[in-house]
């Protein structure tokens, strides 16, 4: 399959060669948080028409950064996982999304959010410096959607789903709008959320998941709801 060409013996040329055409991201975000079968992946990225999504995997699997593997039972079917190559681009995933998410304004009609892309957003937010020594699990519930944030040692296991076991806090919240991971932090912040379990991690899980200074575009806050002082 004919691929990009930019002629450049450059590293950032090279990686747009591979995974620089529509949509070759996003299936990376999704295949990063967990396998997904063909029509999984389908169902998680509405507008992807299905030759674009054939062609996209085909080109990934063909440049050693995603392979298919047969589920195992009771499943059936084949799955796509990314290669360990593949997953070496979760790092700058999560610094685009970061980068991008300086950049968002109101969402547009027609926006949507899925559990892939904020399960994302919570392991591209999260702090280590802030979770250092910490151990504590998170449910994070908005509707449909369940997810799960679990701190062991100061390590992050974020993904969809429920806390294997008993979540140490659920946090459940319903906002006006999308349930995206900024009106998440924005509901968490303002303690605009219902909470189940030991309530003083919730402000565990605002200092967690707030993404370092040193992280963020220059011009975002990393805390804008924080009461400040005017001068």
């Amino acid at each position: 399959m004919k691929r990009r060409d930019f002629g450049q013996y450059c590293g950032l040329a090279r990686a747009l060669e591979l995974v620089g055409e529509r949509w070759a991201l996003l299936i990376i975000r999704d295949l990063a948080v967990r396998p997904r079968r063909y029509t999984d992946l389908l169902e998680g990225l509405p507008g992807i028409p299905t030759n674009v999504l054939s062609t996209r995997l085909k080109e990934l699997e063909q440049a050693g950064l995603v392979e298919r593997r047969v589920a195992p039972a009771p499943e059936r079917g084949i799955r796509y996982v990314l290669t360990a190559d593949g997953s070496a681009l979760e790092p700058a995933v999560h610094a685009l999304g970061r980068w991008g998410t300086g950049q968002l304004d109101e969402p547009r009609p027609g926006d949507i959010v899925t559990p892939e892309s904020v399960t994302m957003s919570l392991r591209a937010g999260f702090n280590p410096a802030a979770a250092a020594g910490r151990d504590a699990s998170w449910e994070i519930r908005a509707g449909d959607m369940v997810l799960h944030a679990v701190v062991a040692d100061g390590r992050l296991a974020a993904g969809v789903g429920p806390v294997p076991g008993k979540a140490q806090l659920v946090i459940t919240f319903d906002p006006d709008d999308l349930p995206s991971y900024r009106a998440l932090m924005q509901a968490a912040k303002c303690g605009l959320v219902e909470l189940e379990g030991r309530r003083t991690l919730l402000n565990t899980f605002v200092d967690v998941f707030t993404p370092p200074v040193d992280t963020l575009p220059v011009d975002q806050d990393p805390a804008p709801d924080r009461h400040r002082r005017e001068s």
